[in-house]
């Protein structure tokens, strides 16, 4: 009975490394056998048995040829180190390089390589009393002796001197395999993949997954999610504290390469970047195309250091936003808005007509100061955001006038409208305030005086205008670029981020523009002068004007109609969606003013001027009205210089291109292969020729290691001292973790919260832990609990002994 027991206990105990094989109940038996191998399905290990009871393991390889033998002649130590790591990994252990001598010339005239677990760890035994506390490791070290040594002959070619098969250790299993460190490799096909996948934003999980799907499991990757994510460890480390120099010395590059390339960067007395701002050649020549209004805001939370990034965002002609310029700065003053907008007008040779922004006191100060006329410039108009002011009305009038009453309502006819002059604004204005008796308010008095900056009726005279009333432009970018960056960015992973956003944005564009060119809108009505919108005008455009025409053949009642006098005709007409208010419109063969004013402001006609035009029939669209910046052909012949960066910049992007296109060429052959064993046989029969010719072509194989992958992604490391040191980490107000939290914020913050209700008297003040009750209930029972004791002493006494 305890024979049988032990016998069922060592035919389940498994073996002391954790590997499938295990110990048979007839052991004893193959003891004086000398060999056994193990049972489990998968296992690659059989073992014999020393008299001491050791236990020595014996590789099973299934390709006899990569099984090393004496003798054995390699042309290269690196062949050599190649073939018996060959075969540990399909043997099932790690092979690493040992020990070594040399000749007199310094040359390797014998070598080891050994497996990895040769050799013991040096371990602490505690007798020293201040033992510093490390983590937890492990240690596989245990004196295994496999090994082959390689000795140099005077062909310059190494041979096999010997070689020792057996490990005194179990060997990997099947699927164990993939997780040595000779199979976990980081290859130049994954780096590409981490490295563009961090591009857009795509963490290293989710690309170790997606790897695992693109090559059908997870031990096929090669490599495990941990080593996903020390690449991305490494990248840091490699840029470490040269990351602001790393960013200048990438900037020289490109200007040298691109002459339109302009950049600045501005440096504290301690050598810290704190400026930087750059423009490229695309960049530039859409402010030449598109610069007539710029919207500016800045965004947080992109990059490491906290630097505030800003984008100098304005509209194209598919109605898209577009990146002129950007730049990072360390602090929100007037003195660093300042130094960015005077860059950025050196940049572009011009002022921007109008540009808008927030309420921000130090923008408020630069921008007048430095898009102004002193260098002989047009000065630029600065126009408020209308959306932030409107968001303050809440907070400094009282919900209660804002949302349960009709103030706003009344007020944003006012306010919105681009149909009333000034003069109606004011009337407005007045009626409202007195309406509601506000007359006293501080803040409704303050926005009164910056009415001007603000309010679309003081902007109806001034040319594009009213092409960007807020800065949702400038929200739209950040929005787009925050899929793209991360608050634990390098600067140097920053630009390759913020390039992959401008490839997106860029391609977008070149997108509409083909479908804009080969295709053409379908014209609803049967006038002729929407033919020719539509072969002016993009896509975007053309639906604007589409929808004027539309409307001004079934929505206008023309109330008055002057005789042609010196070929312009004037007439009134009255707009059946705007009540109690006639548009006063003069015509010609070739023009049309409208006294709505829409084509001064956005550039595009309006349903009063096409009325009009059809009245004394005109077939085509006067070219004094169509404007170049919404035409399709809008970016032919601009003089900026849109030479791009050499090849040589772009090599990385071309390998990367090589070998995704390899890869689907192989994914293809297994396809046309499918499950057919005799094409699958000739495709691996063809790939492992593939392998050998290319071993034998050119000698050694001059690695592409993951330091020059990374050189190649971020630069090379610059040499000698630094001049530019990495920016310190700033504080500015719109940094979550660091800004202060309005009333209004925190209250909403806290509407979102879950109520916590006390569980014994269902109050919001406190829980059950703190509860009064709770107290009561403790003291009560502690009174009740000293009368009863003394009640009980009291019948003791009476009763006696």
């Amino acid at each position: 009975m305890i024979t049988a027991d032990l016998l069922k206990i060592s035919d389940n105990q498994g073996s002391s490394c954790g590997d499938s094989s295990r110990i048979s109940s007839g052991v004893s038996t193959d003891v004086s056998s000398g060999a056994c191998s193990a049972e489990n399905e998968g296992s690659v290990t059989s073992y014999s048995m020393s008299p001491g009871g050791q236990r020595y393991f014996i590789p099973t390889c299934g390709d006899l040829n990569c099984i090393p033998a004496k003798d054995m002649v390699f042309e290269s130590l690196h062949k050599a180190y190649k073939f018996y790591k060959n075969y540990g990994q399909q043997s099932g252990f790690t092979v690493r390089r040992s020990t070594e001598k040399k000749n007199g010339e310094n040359n390797i005239i014998l070598k080891h390589f050994v497996c990895s677990r040769e050799g013991f760890n040096d371990v602490n035994d505690g007798s020293c009393s201040n033992v510093v506390k490390r983590r937890r490791t492990v240690s596989q070290r245990c004196g295994c002796k496999a090994k082959i040594v390689v000795k140099y002959t005077s062909l310059d070619r190494f041979f096999v001197l010997s070689f020792v098969e057996t490990h005194n250790h179990p060997l990997a299993t099947e699927t164990g395999r993939q997780f040595l460190r000779a199979n976990r490799e980081m290859s130049l096909g994954l780096r590409t993949l981490v490295f563009g996948a961090a591009k857009v934003n795509i963490g290293n999980s989710k690309s170790f997954s997606f790897a695992k799907e693109l090559m059908g499991g997870y031990s096929n990757v090669g490599a495990t999610l941990r080593d996903f994510r020390n690449l991305d460890r490494d990248l840091k480390c490699y840029v470490g504290e040269r990351d602001g120099q790393m960013m200048i010395e990438k900037f020289k590059v490109m200007q040298e390469t691109s002459a339109s390339f302009y950049y600045a960067y501005d440096v504290d007395p301690a050598g810290h970047l704190m400026k930087l701002f750059w423009a490229d050649a695309i960049g530039r020549r859409n402010f030449e195309i598109y610069g007539d209004v710029v919207s500016f805001d800045a965004t947080f939370d992109t990059n490491k250091y906290n630097l505030i990034f800003a984008p100098f965002t304005g509209v194209d002609k598919h109605e898209k936003c577009v990146t002129f310029a950007s730049c990072l700065l360390s602090h929100e003053s007037v003195t660093d808005y300042s130094w960015a907008f005077g860059h950025f007008v050196k940049a572009m040779g011009r002022n921007p007509v109008l540009i808008i922004t927030d309420q921000c006191a130090a923008m408020k100060v630069a921008v007048p100061a430095i898009f102004s006329s002193i260098n002989g410039l047009v000065a630029s108009k600065h126009r408020l955001c209308m959306w932030h002011i409107l968001q303050k009305f809440p907070v400094k009038l009282g919900n209660r006038l804002c949302k349960e009453t009709d103030f706003m309502e009344k007020m944003k006819i006012y306010i919105w409208s681009s149909n009333i002059d000034i003069d109606e604004f004011e009337r407005g204005w007045e009626a409202v305030i007195k309406e509601f008796k506000l007359e006293g308010n501080k803040w409704l008095a303050d926005m009164y005086e910056i009415r001007s900056s603000w309010i679309p009726a003081f902007f109806r005279d001034e040319p594009m205008f009213g092409l960007m009333r807020t800065t949702s432009r400038s929200e739209s970018e950040n929005s787009f670029f925050a899929q793209f960056h991360k608050q634990g960015d390098t600067l140097c992973e920053f630009w390759l981020r913020y390039q992959s956003a401008m490839d997106k944005q860029r391609n977008e564009t070149a997108r509409l523009d083909h479908e804009t060119n080969s295709s053409i809108p379908t014209c609803i009505s049967t006038w002729f002068i929407e033919d020719d919108a539509a072969d002016l005008f993009t896509r975007a455009i053309f639906y604007k004007f589409q929808e004027e025409i539309i409307a001004s053949c079934v929505g206008m009642q023309i109330k008055r109609m002057s005789e042609e006098v010196d070929g312009v005709t004037h007439l009134e007409i009255r707009d059946v969606k705007v009540k109690d208010k006639l548009f006063k419109v003069s015509v010609s063969l070739n023009h049309a003013v409208c006294s709505c004013k829409k084509f001064v402001m956005c550039g595009i006609l309006c349903r009063h001027a096409f009325c009009g035009l059809k009245q004394i029939g005109v077939t085509k669209l006067p070219r004094t009205l169509v404007l170049n910046r919404w035409m399709k052909i809008a970016d032919s012949g601009t003089s900026s210089d849109s030479v791009m960066v050499s090849n040589d910049y772009f090599k990385l992007e071309r390998v990367s291109l090589t070998l995704t296109n390899i890869w689907f060429d192989f994914r293809e052959a297994v396809n046309k292969a499918g499950l057919h064993s005799d094409r699958l046989a000739f495709v691996q029969r063809t790939i492992k020729q593939l392998n050998t010719d290319l071993d034998n072509h050119g000698g050694d194989v001059v690695e592409f290691t993951k330091r020059d992958h990374m050189a190649a992604m971020v630069g090379d490391q610059p040499s000698g001292e630094l001049t530019v040191l990495v920016p310190k980490s700033c504080k500015n107000k719109g940094n979550y973790f660091k800004r202060m939290v309005s009333e209004r914020e925190k209250a909403v913050m806290n509407s979102k919260k879950r109520i916590r209700k006390c569980k014994k008297c269902s109050a919001l003040t406190h829980d059950s832990r703190t509860c009064p009750k709770k107290n009561e209930v403790v003291m009560e029972a502690a009174k009740n609990a000293v009368v009863t004791e003394a009640a009980e002493n009291e019948v003791a006494k009476n009763v006696g002994p």
